[in-house]
């Protein structure tokens, strides 16, 4: 329901009168600085344009305490920190100021090797910034600081205390059930395809960049959009042929130079859902090298589990199909995923063909004769699972696997004689 605005008279939704609020940023502009030009202007035109869910400062370093190291990763550092004001909430119309959420907790990210602050380092922030929404569960960015003491510039994103999705698997995975790997699996195909319904490709998903609100909630979001682009162009001696992120994760047509499409992030996609339905990182007993690179190219996937649910082995499957128009897109898979998460949650007990699956599945693992426990995995001492620097030459254009249409059309196959009988039995019992 619109509000009226006390100020204005007018109505308004989503918690913000913008006209008004617009001008009290706009009054504001001399009382602050982030002492560049460039940086100034950009959080200025956000805060001319800010709606409650799009709103960025540039928030002094002193307004943080409680700073510590949190992890150090291929090309940044984060650091945890509680920001003593918060993020503003409203305005306080008696006292004629910001009403603020605070003391709050933040990560604070800083990159190395970023050669400075320019406008195309900016205006890969400025994607991040739109993925800030209420539809779209994304790591909040509330803006930028600086360490008055190396003089680097700093992300300040919301903090979330239940670690990443790839840590929550190695901790967990043998006491999460199928209801949550559905749900998560169809949580995540939605908000990837509202992020390229606004034309935004992630460029670098993988599970260290899925987290999770607390380790006791399966309410997760996606962070760092766009940051692969941002670091590739700005490290300093970048090559023509450099691009970023975790390998495993990289799709073949990018790997050998090409474009990084919608379609790329789908292939991501499908190693996300690897992991998360085998407990095991892709490739983690191999080096990750240009020799993977290579083989990737031609078509080299890692082995499925043949106790896997076949209507989760064919999505895997069909999005990391070396063809790029064989892959499906995320509201395709939001549908079907979807679908398959109600069966399951609802109707758990029924003849579902999910649920049938599943069951199978959960029965197979019971066998201590047959169980691989992937807690027990060991990777390999070049596997690395951080972003990086990647720069290979040479590389084969992308192809499957020479069985893998007939792998993938045995699956079809198989589902299309499943729903056969089920109709037999339909007969039978009129």
């Amino acid at each position: 329901m619109p509000e009226v605005c006390k100020d204005c008279n007018e109505e308004y939704n989503e918690y913000w009168c913008r006209p008004c609020n617009s001008t009290r940023f706009v009054n504001d502009f001399d009382k602050w600085t982030s002492e560049n030009e460039i940086i100034d202007k950009f959080i200025q035109e956000a805060q001319r344009n800010a709606d409650y869910y799009k709103l960025i400062e540039w928030m002094p370093y002193n307004k943080f305490e409680s700073i510590k190291l949190m992890a150090k990763g291929g090309y940044g550092t984060i650091y945890y920190a509680i920001w003593v004001d918060g993020y503003i909430d409203d305005w306080d119309i008696e006292n004629q100021q910001w009403e603020r959420y605070g003391p709050f907790e933040v990560v604070l990210k800083k990159f190395d090797g970023i050669i400075d602050i320019n406008e195309e380092f900016l205006n890969e922030l400025a994607v991040h910034l739109r993925a800030n929404s209420n539809s779209i569960a994304s790591t909040t960015l509330f803006g930028l600081t600086k360490d008055p003491v190396t003089q680097e510039y700093m992300m300040v994103l919301q903090y979330y205390k239940g670690g990443s999705l790839r840590n929550y698997l190695n901790n967990n995975f043998n006491i999460i059930d199928w209801d949550v790997k559905l749900s998560y699996l169809s949580k995540l195909a939605n908000e990837l395809s509202e992020i390229h319904a606004l034309n935004i490709v992630h460029r670098d998903f993988h599970p260290g960049n899925i987290l999770k609100h607390s380790s006791n909630s399966n309410s997760i979001c996606i962070s760092d959009f766009g940051l692969s682009k941002l670091i590739t162009e700005n490290i300093k001696n970048s090559k023509m042929n450099t691009i970023s992120g975790v390998l495993p994760y990289i799709a073949p047509e990018v790997l050998g130079g090409g474009e990084y499409t919608k379609a790329a992030d789908v292939y991501s996609f499908a190693f996300v859902a690897y992991e998360m339905i085998t407990g095991l990182p892709p490739y983690h007993d191999v080096s990750h090298d240009k020799e993977l690179a290579f083989n990737i190219c031609n078509g080299f996937r890692p082995k499925i589990p043949f106790h896997t649910p076949k209507l989760i082995t064919q999505i895997i499957m069909r999005c990391w199909d070396a063809r790029t128009t064989h892959r499906p897109t995320f509201q395709e898979l939001k549908k079907e995923l979807d679908k398959y998460y109600a069966e399951y949650d609802k109707y758990r007990n029924n003849n579902t063909e999910i649920t049938i699956q599943i069951n199978k599945a959960k029965e197979f693992s019971k066998n201590p004769t047959t169980t691989i426990i992937p807690m027990n995995y060991k990777t390999h001492p070049q596997a690395f699972y951080t972003s990086r620097l990647l720069n290979f030459s040479n590389l084969p254009k992308p192809k499957n696997d020479v069985n893998f249409e007939k792998e993938l059309e045995e699956l079809s196959e198989s589902f299309y004689q499943i729903n056969i009988d089920d109709d037999d039995d339909d007969l039978f019992n009129l």
